[in-house]
């Protein structure tokens, strides 16, 4: 079996990219270990830039719902909290952090791009906030922060989905980049990122509101939410729906619709 994530590391640069195209690089329990422990090893090393990239068509299309019928409601539990404090510790990450979102970037996966202090759309990205349909609040706050309360309450609300156009636009992302720019962008955030010490950027998180009384309200949230009984039928009653209108928009727009993972 391959391994879920690609890390490298090279002059204060350490690069993720999430390698599971087959199925949408959606966040498995050991593709979300594997990235807790790349940022174990990149806070030890005292690494100035991390960056996420997604393998294939998608960066990341959410939660993993493999199996999720033989699964018991605390163990679904128990994995968003990890993919909770994952996205925490990238919020609040004493180094800069940045993200190249292409194709689906839905659920748990847009929540990891919204995380990223630099947030690069290709122009074929979309991105989607769907947890509130089953009753899951993951992210909310840090998305308010990202493009204002009202938009970010709209968003997740209505689960619409945000071309890389307007989620430039409200703040979502922070630039949109073709394919050819993309290495020189990041030799400019390279060299952005190291101009300031790993010291004075988590003081400045600090002094921005990143606090960890606000990070345990993001997590006590998501647990709030998630420990409501019947979460696995939630979420199986919510895919059953998405799969539905799959179907549909597939029967209605057969020469241009393309069938992809719910996530």
């Amino acid at each position: 079996m391959s391994e879920p994530l690609s890390v490298s590391e090279r002059d204060g640069h350490c690069s993720l990219v999430l390698t599971r195209p087959a199925r949408g690089n959606s966040l498995s329990a050991d593709l979300v270990e594997a990235m807790h422990e790349a940022l174990d090893s990149a806070e030890r090393s005292g690494v100035r830039l991390l960056s996420i990239e997604g393998d294939g068509r998608n960066f990341c299309t959410g939660f993993d719902l493999a199996g999720l019928e033989a699964t018991a409601d605390g163990e679904l539990l128990a994995r968003f909290v990890r993919i909770e404090e994952l996205l925490a510790r990238i919020w609040a990450a004493p180094f800069t952090t940045l993200a190249v979102a292409q194709g689906r970037t839905f659920g748990a996966g847009a929540d990891l791009f919204a995380a990223c202090s630099v947030r690069l759309a290709l122009p074929d990205a979309s991105f989607s906030f769907p947890g509130a349909a089953f009753g899951l609040v993951l992210g909310t706050r840090r998305l308010a922060r990202r493009i204002g309360e009202d938009a970010a309450l709209s968003v997740v609300t209505s689960g619409a989905v945000i071309d890389a156009e307007r989620a430039a636009r409200l703040g979502l992302a922070t630039g949109i980049v073709q394919p050819d720019e993309l290495d020189a962008v990041k030799q400019r955030a390279r060299r952005d990122a190291l101009r300031l010490d790993t010291h004075t950027i988590a003081a400045l998180r600090q002094a921005a509101g990143d606090n960890p009384i606000e990070l345990d309200r993001d997590l006590a949230a998501l647990v709030r939410s998630a420990a409501r009984p019947g979460l696995v039928q939630r979420i199986i009653a919510y895919r059953a729906k998405a799969q539905d209108k799959n179907r549909t928009d597939r029967a209605a727009a057969p020469s241009t619709f393309q069938e992809g993972a719910v996530r």
